[in-house]
């Protein structure tokens, strides 16, 4: 399905490379990964500048931090109670299966790091490949509202369909580079952001327009 290649190319001309995850390091990714479930990423940069501002953005360190006290630190990014005990839910995982080092996990083979993250609670689908695509660098294609919108109104995928069966398209029909995935999935955000929005869509000026009803 070349469309899928022409799709990725129209919105490379008209955005230009994303720089997509922000975030100093691979742990830094992962919890803004945690973080940014239910909220936008403003909220999230609040919450990790105040992790940052106390000097306690390392696994160690939130893995011996008292839970109500992350909560409070984590408060702007929303739901901070249940997202304290998702983030110390990981960094369990993490401390137990590879001493907190991410480096160490990015050596892990992906099938397996995925399996892995699902069994950590609170992790689900979208958080777990947005850890191995962004934080380890890992060829595995995000699937989010966005993505899901985008194809469901352009007629190449039903918006009902499940998650795997969106990556499975991605998966099957684009070279599994990390990179291409990256950006793609990055491109995907910009344009449900600025044009395929959920309500009050620009179909008009979409970068995507010539592609309607294909």
């Amino acid at each position: 399905m070349t469309v899928l290649l022409d799709i990725y190319y129209k919105l490379s001309h008209a955005f230009g490379p994303q720089h997509w995850w922000p975030g100093d390091t691979p742990f830094e990714i992962a919890v803004g990964a945690i973080l940014t479930q239910n909220t936008n990423w403003g909220n999230v940069e609040k919450a990790i500048g105040n992790l940052k501002n106390r000097d306690v953005l390392s696994a160690k360190v939130i893995y011996e931090m008292p839970v109500h006290e992350l909560a409070e630190l984590i408060r702007p990014s929303g739901y901070f109670n249940i997202k304290a005990q998702r983030l110390k839910s990981f960094m369990n995982f993490l401390m137990r299966e590879y001493h907190g080092s991410m480096k160490k996990m990015k050596s892990g083979e992906t099938h397996l790091l995925r399996e892995q993250l699902l069994s950590v609670n609170g992790i689900g689908p979208e958080t777990a490949d947005s850890i191995l695509l962004y934080a380890l660098e890992k060829p595995v294609f995000v699937i989010d509202a966005y993505t899901k919108r985008v194809l469901s109104r352009h007629c190449i995928l039903d918006d009902g369909r499940s998650y795997d069966e969106f990556q499975a398209l991605f998966h099957a029909i684009l070279k599994k580079d990390e990179k291409l995935f990256n950006e793609y999935h990055a491109l995907f955000v910009k344009l449900g952001k600025t044009f395929c929005r959920k309500s009050k869509s620009l179909c008009d000026t979409c970068p995507l327009s010539t592609f309607k009803k294909q």
